[in-house]
């Protein structure tokens, strides 16, 4: 590495901490916490060699996922494509709890590992991404950052990025456990404020599991399979169904795609 871009990458972390501490030193003053996933992940938007970024978060289970805040249209997608697929780097984060770096989405290595994600991402204009989990050994959620051109993260960089993925998991459960921090006796947290938005996956996992005598995990995996095969989001699916507009049936899963092993390992999960 050339000493430039040594101090280059020094630069960008040391401005991100400054963003950081910026960020969390507020969230007791203006009594905003829903807003400090945003702040957080748009520094490290604005200050790291990445394009755009999202927060999501996952119930224990990891059965449902949320997406808390996404930078532009892009991250937003490409947050709903993992969910609707059950397949991609947050995925793989989640299940590892580990940082799981996806450098070329284009090349074999990173194909072969989420082939469905990669495709789709690609298409998108994708062509790295970066998934961080939240938390420890059950991580409750992931910060991922993409970039619309293949390369990995400098090590300054990606030490940057952890720095934010460690302020927002504290963050997270700080606030998880402290309901009484939002105004005027408004007692939802965090999760219960981003899970809403996913109300009718919720909904509609309960209803197949009744149709078809499924439990939870293979009530969503016929939903992927709705989803997958038409072409849509899992949860443009889940609105018909509690709508019923339509009804699964035991045919739904015969074009579900054919998920991988995440390409589990120890530590950080990165392709060399």
């Amino acid at each position: 590495m050339a000493v430039d871009d040594c101090d280059d990458g020094r630069a960008r972390q040391e401005e991100l901490v400054r963003r950081i501490t910026a960020a969390l030193s507020t969230v007791g003053d203006d009594g905003v916490p829903e807003q400090l996933p945003a702040q957080l992940c748009r520094a490290c938007v604005d200050v790291l060699p990445v394009t755009g970024g999202s927060v999501s978060i996952a119930s224990p289970d990891r059965v449902v996922r949320a997406t808390w805040y996404a930078s532009d249209a892009i991250a937003a997608q490409l947050a709903e494509a993992q969910y609707t697929l059950g397949d991609g780097p947050c995925h793989s984060a989640l299940a590892q709890a580990v940082p799981v770096l996806a450098p070329d989405l284009s090349s074999a290595s990173d194909a072969r590992r989420w082939p469905f994600f990669a495709l789709q991402a690609v298409e998108l204009g994708v062509h790295a991404v970066f998934s961080l989990p939240l938390g420890g050994l059950r991580p409750a959620g992931t910060l991922d950052l993409y970039r619309d051109a293949p390369g990995p993260l400098s090590g300054f960089d990606l030490e940057a990025a952890l720095l934010a993925r460690d302020a927002l998991g504290y963050a997270l459960f700080s606030l998880a456990s402290a309901r009484n921090w939002e105004p005027q006796g408004r007692v939802a947290s965090w999760m219960d404020a981003a899970e809403a938005d996913h109300d009718e996956v919720h909904q509609a996992i309960g209803m197949v599991m009744v149709q078809l005598g499924l439990d939870p995990r293979q009530a969503l995996d016929r939903l992927r399979a709705r989803a997958f095969t038409q072409g849509r989001a899992v949860t443009e699916v889940a609105r018909d169904v509690v709508r019923r507009v339509v009804r699964l049936s035991d045919a739904d899963d015969e074009d579900a795609p054919e998920q991988g092993d995440g390409g589990k390992r120890d530590g950080l999960d990165e392709e060399r």
